[in-house]
This record gives C-alpha cells, sequence and structure tokens, in this order.
C-alpha cells in the first residue's frame, strides 16, 4: 500500500496573497474507505516548498479540507474533518494555521471534547435535564409526546420515574464553519448528540457556536435542538 493524495484545496494560507496547494495523504484499505496515516500538507505557491503535518488521530473515513480565515487576520486557516466510522458519528477536526509558514494547531476536537461536558437526567413528569458544565447552563428538554411504550418503560402512570436514569452527550458529531455576521471571518457550529438510555436513543442535539477570542476558540453562543415527536 502507499499513500494518496485524498482531498485537496488551493488558497493563500501563508499571508503572502499567492494560492497554496493544501492537500491531505493517506493510505486507503483495498475495497474500503478507511484511510490511515493521514497528513496534512501545503505547498507554498511561491517556493514550491512543501511542509507536512502529521495528525493524531490520523486514521479514519472521508477526509476533507476547508480553507477560511477563522481568526480575522484575512489568511485563511485549515479546517481538516475525519469521520470515525463510529455508530455514534463522531468527528475528527482539526484547525491549522500556516501564516508565514508556521504551522499552529488552533483547534483539536479531543481538547474540545475534554472541555465541553455535559449532565443529562431524567426527571419526573416526562422531562430531561441537560446540564453543560462548562457555563451552567441548564435546558429542559419535553420528551411526553414519545411513543407510549417508551414511557412506560422509564415512568409509573403518575408520570414518576420507575428508577433514575442517565443520559449523555456524545463527542464532536460535526463542525461546520459559517459565517454568521457576514464580515467574512468564520465562527465555528459544533453539533453533539444527546441521547438517553443508549445511543441510538435520540434526544437532540448540544448545539455550541465558537469564535475566535484572540488565542482560542471560546463558546459564543449555545443552544439545545430536539426531535420532533
Amino acid at each position: 500500500m502507499y499513500s494518496q493524495v485524498v482531498a485537496s484545496a488551493r488558497g493563500d494560507v501563508n499571508g503572502d496573497r499567492i494560492p497554496d496547494y493544501v492537500y491531505l495523504s493517506g493510505i486507503k484499505t483495498a475495497d474500503s474507505p478507511f484511510t490511515q496515516n493521514i497528513s496534512l500538507h501545503v505547498q507554498d505557491g511561491k517556493t514550491g516548498r512543501t511542509m507536512s503535518v502529521a495528525l493524531r488521530p490520523n486514521v479514519g473515513y472521508a477526509p476533507s479540507l476547508f480553507l477560511g480565515d477563522f481568526t480575522g487576520n484575512q489568511v485563511n486557516d485549515i479546517l481538516v474533518s475525519i469521520a470515525t466510522g463510529g455508530s455514534g458519528a463522531i468527528m475528527n477536526h482539526f484547525i491549522y494555521s500556516f501564516l508565514n509558514n508556521a504551522p499552529q494547531l488552533l483547534f483539536h476536537s479531543d481538547r474540545y471534547n475534554e472541555q465541553y461536558k455535559y449532565r443529562v437526567t431524567y426527571k419526573d413528569y416526562y422531562k430531561v435535564e441537560v446540564v453543560s458544565e462548562r457555563n451552567n447552563n441548564m435546558f429542559m428538554i419535553d420528551i411526553s409526546t414519545r411513543d407510549a411504550d417508551y414511557l412506560n418503560e422509564i415512568y409509573d402512570t403518575n408520570g414518576k420515574l420507575i428508577s433514575p436514569i442517565q443520559g449523555f452527550v456524545n463527542p464532536l458529531s460535526g463542525l461546520y464553519p459559517v459565517d454568521f455576521d457576514s464580515n467574512g471571518v468564520y465562527e465555528l457550529l459544533a453539533y453533539q448528540k444527546i441521547a438517553g438510555r443508549y445511543n441510538a436513543d435520540s434526544l437532540g442535539y448540544v448545539l455550541n457556536t465558537l469564535k475566535w477570542q484572540g488565542n482560542h476558540f471560546g463558546l459564543d453562543n449555545q443552544q439545545v435542538a430536539i426531535w420532533g415527536s
């Protein structure tokens, strides 16, 4: 097996106003979309010199690139997205700056997942409480319209919990660049699935909007989107 280009894009990422060639290389598995040893490369459009960054984790499915300004310096940064292929639709994401040909990691999904933790607790009367530990925000999901068989396994005839139940929130399942205020600088819209008793028991998503705050991506807005009945 040999390494090959699995995604590519063109744009100025080092700030010299000359488009660079940005690409991901990896080793594809025969008869499978699975890719190993994924690395990020930038070929300087002016000099032809190539710089490479080894990604960790460096395996997954459907690796992709997006070039856009996330920091407001009018130079493209590089968003790399790789699907893990797991049942939770979990993704690995990286954002790199190559300003002045100096690679700098601006965002890593592992770091995000460590920072954004949640508590999901079933409550009496067909409610599920979701608490974001990072900012102590609390959301309440009404599950009273769920299927009767589902509810009867959890609540008695008076709407009281039969036994305590804790749900959970998955790691990142999507990170989308969105220029919410149309100023040419992209924010990040992060999706994390809220699950009940098991992963397929989907209750909705936590939607976090992240904005560059000088030296890191900070939480700018937080919402919960719920499934319809």
